[in-house]
């Protein structure tokens, strides 16, 4: 059985997310509830659960404040975290970015199902939550780009600087990444989620199957149909639609 922790200063919600979970998630126990910071924090530290459903915003404070606050009593964080907010476009960039879940409010169904299975799949793996000092870290600097990224693997999550990644490849519903002095990791995520995170970052998407970063782009060459060579000196084809849009960029550097 799983131990769960709701936080929301909204009972309502709260029962609102109990009942979900009794119906999608029965081998989840909900043994406490909090509806503020001060009484989050007591709550995880009394109960230890393995997992915490946390609302952003708090009547005190925010969901932020009760992970920071806990950190700094504790030295480390020991359970999974899943955030729940409403809005907050800002924060869910920054939890994309830090491989972290969370639900948008009305919680969905399936995408509660698919959070439960990564709470599973997470919990059967030796997890440090490096990745929840990374989400601090991006918060509390307010940056419009984030300079570090968590990819999630069945073996745990890493941590990279974005910078580093030279070119991610499209593997049906998996995304590989290379990454520079590093070895090739495999996420299970597509592509098309990441061309969306790192397009700010000097990524372009040359192909349905291509993304690259353009640091770290060699050469273009026309013949054959027209690829690219990269640093790595792997050569990706360039599709038809791509190749203007590429050129363009090209003068631009």
């Amino acid at each position: 059985m799983i131990t769960a922790l709701l936080i929301d200063d909204d009972s309502n919600l709260r029962n609102g997310m109990k009942g979900l979970l009794s119906l999608y998630a029965p081998d989840i126990e909900i043994v406490g509830e909090a509806d503020s910071v001060k009484t989050g924090i007591s709550a995880i530290e009394y109960h230890q659960p393995n997992v915490v459903f946390l609302d952003i915003l708090l009547g005190d404070g925010t969901g932020f404040d009760i992970l920071e606050q806990v950190m700094q009593r504790k030295g480390r964080l020991s359970c999974h975290v899943v955030f729940i907010t409403a809005h907050e476009q800002y924060a869910v960039k920054a939890f994309r970015f830090s491989a972290l879940d969370y639900l948008l409010k009305p919680v969905d169904p399936e995408d509660l199902n698919n959070v439960v299975d990564k709470i599973k799949k997470t919990l059967s793996a030796s997890d440090n939550y490096a990745h929840i000092d990374l989400l601090l870290e991006n918060i509390s600097k307010k940056v419009d780009k984030f300079k570090r990224i968590a990819l999630s693997t069945s073996d745990g999550i890493h941590l990279f600087e974005v910078k580093d990644i030279i070119r991610c490849e499209s593997q049906d519903n998996y995304t590989k990444f290379y990454i520079k002095d590093s070895k090739p990791i495999l996420i299970a995520k597509t592509l098309k989620e990441y061309e969306d995170l790192l397009s700010e970052h000097g990524f372009e998407r040359i192909h349905q199957s291509h993304l690259i970063n353009l640091a770290y782009l060699k050469s273009y060459i026309k013949k054959d149909g027209g690829y690219a060579v990269m640093a790595d000196n792997s050569h990706l084809p360039i599709s038809q639609r791509k190749k203007e849009r590429l050129q363009e960029l090209l003068k631009s550097m």
